[in-house]
């Protein structure tokens, strides 16, 4: 795709959200890391269902450590993966309150050295938390990137770099939500809405649904 068109497309984004921002629910640092984490394979909805029950409980790495795997697994049990995110987000909290003085790191090596933080988490908590040009890709922006051809490859890890390299400089830092959103509500996977979409004369797309 070439400059002069990802430019207007990214124009059009940023004139229909000017401000965009995640969909989770969160107050503080403490609790997006636990909204990200809990929000793998599972959708933002079904998260901020949990959390609004679980933070005014434990919205701190010392609160939610004093619960344990066995407090903390009633509360996010409809979320899928829920034990195995129990048992990442306790060691996690032990992990911040043993190394960082309960406080989310910024660095990526920290974050990753998280459990239950990938690469895609860490993106995100750099991008929303501490304000760095990152694209964390989803299954939504990998979905956006190749079919609109914004930024195609094979991999996540292809499409994020597309993504980094291609995005005009003055959009990256908001370019992941803006993507999360489009590919949430507009791009969808099984049936594309073509017809209601901000940047259809641009997009190249060849089957769309007019």
């Amino acid at each position: 795709m070439n400059r002069q068109k990802l430019e207007a497309i990214f124009k059009r984004f940023k004139a229909h959200n000017p401000k965009p921002k995640t969909e989770l629910l969160y107050h503080t640092p403490f609790e997006l890391l636990v909204a990200v984490i809990l929000s793998a394979r599972a959708t933002d909805v079904s998260v901020n269902k949990a959390t609004v029950k679980l933070f005014p409980q434990a919205n701190t790495p010392e609160a939610l450590l004093a619960l344990g795997v066995e407090g903390l697994s009633p509360y996010i049990q409809a979320i899928g993966l829920y034990r195995t995110k129990a048992k990442n987000l306790i060691r996690t909290c032990e992990i911040l309150i043993e190394k960082h003085g309960a406080q989310v790191p910024s660095s990526r090596e920290e974050l990753e050295a998280l459990p239950g933080v990938g690469r895609k988490t860490a993106n995100v908590l750099l991008n929303t938390l501490f304000g760095q040009p990152t694209v964390a890709v989803d299954t939504h922006i990998f979905r956006v990137g190749n079919r609109t051809g914004i930024a195609p490859g094979k991999t996540v890890s292809a499409v994020e770099k597309a993504m980094v390299a291609c995005v005009p400089k003055e959009y990256l830092q908001d370019a992941h939500h803006w993507l999360v959103l489009h590919g949430r509500y507009t791009c969808i996977a099984r049936k594309p809405k073509c017809a209601n979409c901000i940047i259809n004369d641009l997009c190249e797309y060849k089957d769309k649904a007019l």
